[in-house]
């Protein structure tokens, strides 16, 4: 009696062949960039050689005619993301894409990927933009300012204090020689 043989099995996932790429664009246009990419992976018929595309982009709160707008801000002008299998073929496509200048890092036709822990880093920083936006000018303790609205319009004074959950700062202006705190909106001060 001859026992049969079964092969061995293994328990290990499949190996992603996929690496991450940075992809520097003309700034402004990675929107455009992604868009182009993905029409010519289809004509190509490479979408096996190619995943994710990413534009990092944030949401930032701003005031626009005195109402809060939430917008999207890229937060790597310039640069898109690209998951993709590297090699002569794979490279040529993004290489002569429209408004594509080249690659990343690395020699000049063999770029270098980065790591999936920075890239989650970035997908993990654009969660917290769409989560909780943030306002599109950042202030700071101390920082000179100029109010611009309300009943303290045109006196200067320093910051004392920054919410960004209410979008508030407490400025210190001097009234009658006296420095006074006064809770204003972000959108009642301008820097100086």
């Amino acid at each position: 009696m001859s026992e049969v043989q079964t092969p061995a099995t293994t328990d290990a996932a499949p190996v992603n062949p996929l690496r991450w790429y940075v992809v520097h664009a003309y700034s402004g246009m990675e929107k455009a960039v992604e868009r182009n990419l993905r029409e010519r992976i289809d004509r190509a018929a490479m979408q096996a050689k190619f995943g994710r595309i990413l534009v990092p982009t944030e949401e930032v709160v701003e005031m626009k005619n005195g109402k809060k707008a939430v917008t999207e801000r890229r937060f790597f002008p310039g640069y898109v993301l690209v998951e993709m299998l590297m090699d002569d073929e794979s490279w040529h496509l993004v290489k002569h894409t429209s408004k594509v200048t080249g690659f990343v890092g690395g020699a000049k036709n063999r770029p270098a990927p980065i790591s999936e822990a920075e890239v989650m880093k970035i997908v993990h920083q654009m969660q917290e933009g769409i989560e909780k936006p943030r306002p599109k000018v950042e202030w700071e303790v101390g920082e000179l300012v100029r109010v611009k609205e309300g009943p303290f319009t045109d006196f200067n004074g320093a910051i004392e204090e920054v919410n960004y959950d209410k979008s508030k700062v407490r400025v210190s202006v001097t009234i009658f020689g006296r420095s006074t705190p006064v809770e204003l909106d972000f959108h009642e001060v301008e820097k100086v």
